[in-house]
């Protein structure tokens, strides 16, 4: 079956996949958000689109230490087996032809959701692409990284820079090529992560302003038009992609960010293209949201990107405000 979103809703199930973990990041508190995201009413907004939603709970992985991490990758130990776990129910899930939405936790996690769907496409040949919203680059590798954090490192893993642990995760090495992958959004990029991109052609839309929404949503329209129509899309959400006026309640914030209305267009223009087949939705800290704002407005992104055909008119103020 194929992964994408070209079936009918009705007809398909949505796997939600809980990772609660912040080992990747220096902040506690992401590992409450699948939790956060479930109680701001995930599931009900997802089966108002018409589609089942499966719900298994969170895996379970390890504890993150509680003493402060040695010197070189942060917990690396720890983000490797959630990323194992990671992996394994991705796979699960597209093997049953469902549409895997991981529920971070830290964006670490991503390097084992994408390196599932990688391998499920090359076996059943279908092309990937690679939808990568925050406000950081996430191409820092051990030698580059301020901090050491894992988070940071994810899409450098992807390309195949990084711990071994994480860049054989699945076997492939790399996961992805630079030309399937577009970053959007970014405002805050490590002088090592700029020389990286330098000599890796990532499609990079960077952002200095919420002016520069509109041009983000235009270049990613031109980049899906330009993509196979048989390609399976997978979207890796961080929700610091967003301005913290509109989402405080995240790890790493950065000024200058998307408005709730550009986020929501961004995510109807990829629902249309009917092609995302897995999510990655990540970073969100229920310890620095105001009143739910971040995790509600999280929930309305998913539920806009899964909409059924004849909720497409509906204004962006009536999802924010479910």
């Amino acid at each position: 079956m194929a992964t994408g979103m070209s079936t009918n809703p009705a007809q398909r199930t949505i796997r939600l996949i809980g990772a609660p973990t912040d080992a990747g990041v220096g902040l506690r508190g992401a590992c409450l958000g699948p939790q956060a995201l479930r109680l701001a009413g995930l599931m009900l907004a997802l089966q108002q689109q018409g589609w089942h939603v499966e719900d298994r709970e969170d895996l379970q992985g390890p504890v993150r230490p509680m003493q402060p991490a040695p010197s070189g990758c942060g917990q690396l130990q720890e983000v490797h087996i959630w990323n194992r776990l990671v992996f394994d129910a991705v796979q699960e899930s597209l093997d049953r032809g469902q549409l895997p939405v991981l529920l971070g936790g830290d964006h670490s996690l991503a390097i084992g959701s994408i390196a599932a769907v990688a391998q499920d496409c090359r076996r059943r040949g279908k092309p990937l692409a690679l939808v990568w919203l925050d406000a950081h680059a996430d191409c820092n590798t051990p030698a580059t990284s301020p901090s050491g954090h894992l988070h940071g490192m994810p899409l450098a893993c992807l390309l195949g820079y990084g711990p071994e642990a994480l860049v054989q995760l699945s076997g492939a090495v790399p996961v992805l090529r630079p030309d399937q992958v577009c970053l959007l959004g970014v405002r805050s990029i490590d002088p090592g992560e700029e020389t990286f991109l330098q000599s890796h052609p990532v499609r990079v839309v960077r952002m200095r302003g919420p002016q520069d929404g509109d041009r983000m949503e235009e270049a990613l329209g031109q980049w899906l038009a330009g993509i196979d129509p048989d390609t399976h899309v997978h979207l890796s959400l961080d929700l610091d992609v967003l301005d913290p006026v509109f989402a405080p309640g995240v790890s790493t914030p950065e000024p200058a960010g998307l408005t709730a209305v550009q986020a929501l267009a961004c995510m109807r223009l990829l629902g249309q293209c009917r092609l995302v087949g897995s999510v990655d939705l990540v970073e969100l800290n229920p310890a620095r949201d105001v009143h739910q704002q971040t995790a509600r407005l999280g929930v309305a992104l998913l539920a806009r990107l899964l909409a059924a055909p004849d909720q497409n008119t509906q204004s962006s103020a009536d999802v924010i405000s479910r």
